[in-house]
Parts: structure tokens; C-alpha cells; sequence
């Protein structure tokens, strides 16, 4: 039997030792770590940062942003995380963490865009509420947060918002520069055809008002000709007053509307039972501040698109 050169041995020795230990592929170690606060922002980092990021959601799927409770892991995260990307006033929980632990990684994405206000507009007691002014005498509900949020449902703020973030992952890596504004170009681009086709979608409608459970829709309604008609306010935490319901009811019976929308990470009820009362549907209208079940933003927005059409009787 002839045995194999003591040299070619060792070598292959050498081989084996070293195969259980072999260093990490390069583009795995060289990706950024970006943390967002809830699903649009996942979308779009994942969309402009490709394969060169590793995106973490900090809010579950089904969970309620806006009630997120961060653990101490989470907590921890946000002090390693390369990007925080995250919407200032929308999530308490991150905005502290955010402030004690990240202030230096971190982008308010509300900072790219022009903000809507989210308060309504109220009239004295006694007087029907006429051309989209829906009061609420109430003083508990007359007091809005400030500025809206919700920018992602208007596609052109979030194709903005897709810029941004590009800039802030070129910062981070200057050498990738181009990937990212390559990918939010192409983003921007699907995020326009989007839009045109809710404009479209959206034109000549029976009708223009859209019942809502709280005012998640300011942009969709303002950027595509519709009035958005909210029992409560910017949270949906807040809850409407017997007198808002009472006008909410009057108002949608004088219009005609056949459909009260309602939130799918919330309880229907109270949109049920004003459907009830007014002879319409409750149904479900996605403010995709969660993933969708199947899809994506693009996908579910354009789900929405059909669910107004068939509500607003539109050609």
C-alpha cells in the first residue's frame, strides 16, 4: 500500500481543522442593521437597503404600534442598530428609547415630508356640521394630537421618504451610495405608477365621503379628492362621545353613505354598530401600520383602492 506524501498529509490536516472555524461571508458582516418602529418603514428599508441590510421590526405582526411596549432586549438592540428609522410622536415607547440610548443613529422620518394637521374642525353647539366640517362640541375630543402621521398612504410623501433613507444608508456606507439611490429610484418609480392608479381609480366617484373609526386617512383623502369623515382622532386609542357618534350617524344618512370603515388591528364594534344604525357595511380599510397578511404595501394599498371603489360607487 502506498501512503500519501507526509507534506499532502498535513495540509490536509490543516484544511480540516480550519473548516469549522471559517470567517463569515464578507457581504454577511458588512451589512447594516437598520431597526424601524413599525411596517411602512420595514418596507422601505428593505426596499432601498436590499441585500445590504438587515432589517428588525420592533413591532410584531398583529401587534398595535401605536401601543408597543419595547422589552429589555429590544431596548438593547436599539443601542447596537447602525439606523433607527421611526416616526417622532407615533410610538411613546420608541421615542424614549430612542432619545435615551439612539439619538445619534437615529432618523424621524417625518422630518422628509410635509405634515398634514390632524385636528378637526368644530363648530358651536346646536349647528349641523356642512362641506366636511364635522363638529364636536367636546373638549376632550377637540384636542388633536398636532401634526398627522400617517404620510406612508400618501405613495408620493413615502417615495420622499424612500430618498431620505437612501441618503442616511449612504452616510453609513458611502461606498454603497449608488445601490441605494438606484433602489429607491426604482421604489419611486413603482410608488408613482401606485399613485396614478388611485387617481384614476378615484375620479368620478357617486361619492366622496369616507367613515372612518379614527383619522388614519387624512392623506389618502386630501391627495385623492375625498373627505374623510372620522369618529375620533389621530390614535385609536381614543374613543368617539355619544355626541360624535350621534352627528356621525345624522351626516352619513344625509349622504348616503353605504360603508363605515374600520381598522383591522382594532375592535369593529363601534363601527359595527353605526353601520347598524344607518343601514351601511362595516368593512375593513388596512392603514398598513402592520404587514399585510399576503403581499406588501404596493399590494395592499392597491386593495384598498378596490375596497373605496366599490364603497364610493366609482365608475
Amino acid at each position: 500500500m502506498r501512503l500519501a506524501p507526509l507534506s499532502l498529509v498535513l495540509v490536509l490536516l490543516g484544511t480540516a481543522a480550519c473548516g469549522g472555524q471559517s470567517e463569515p461571508a464578507a457581504d454577511a458582516q458588512e451589512r447594516i442593521d437598520v431597526t424601524v418602529g413599525f411596517y411602512p418603514y420595514e418596507f422601505v428599508a428593505q426596499r432601498v437597503g436590499g441585500e445590504d441590510v438587515t432589517v428588525t421590526n420592533l413591532t410584531q405582526p398583529g401587534g398595535e404600534p401605536h401601543d408597543l411596549e419595547l422589552s429589555p432586549r429590544q431596548v438593547a438592540q436599539l443601542q447596537e442598530t447602525d439606523l433607527v428609522l421611526y416616526s417622532r410622536g407615533f410610538q411613546p415607547a420608541v421615542d424614549e428609547a430612542v432619545e435615551q440610548s439612539a439619538a445619534d443613529r437615529a432618523f424621524d422620518v417625518l422630518t422628509a415630508v410635509e405634515l398634514r394637521e390632524g385636528a378637526h374642525e368644530h363648530e358651536d353647539e346646536g349647528e349641523h356640521a356642512d362641506e366636511g366640517e364635522h363638529a364636536d362640541e367636546e373638549a376632550d375630543h377637540a384636542e388633536e394630537e398636532g401634526a398627522d402621521p400617517h404620510v406612508w398612504l400618501d405613495p408620493v410623501r413615502l417615495s420622499t421618504i424612500a430618498g431620505a433613507v437612501a441618503d442616511q444608508l449612504a452616510e453609513i456606507s458611502p461606498e454603497r451610495a449608488g445601490d441605494f439611490e438606484r433602489r429607491a429610484l426604482e421604489l419611486t418609480a413603482e410608488l408613482k405608477e401606485l399613485d396614478g392608479e388611485l387617481r384614476t381609480g378615484l375620479a368620478g366617484c357617486r361619492r366622496t365621503q369616507i367613515v372612518t373609526s379614527h383619522d388614519a386617512f387624512g392623506y389618502l383623502a386630501d391627495t385623492y379628492g375625498l373627505e374623510q369623515v372620522p369618529l375620533s382622532g389621530l390614535s385609536p386609542e381614543d374613543e368617539a362621545s355619544p355626541k360624535r357618534l350621534a352627528e356621525v350617524a345624522r351626516y352619513a344618512k344625509e349622504q348616503g353613505v353605504t360603508t363605515i370603515f374600520f381598522e383591522e388591528l382594532v375592535s369593529p364594534k363601534v363601527a359595527e354598530s353605526l353601520a347598524r344604525e344607518v343601514g351601511a357595511e362595516a368593512k375593513a380599510l388596512n392603514p398598513l401600520e402592520g404587514p399585510p397578511a399576503q403581499g406588501d404595501y404596493l399590494t395592499e394599498m392597491r386593495a384598498n383602492l378596490q375596497t373605496l371603489r366599490t364603497a364610493l360607487d366609482c365608475p
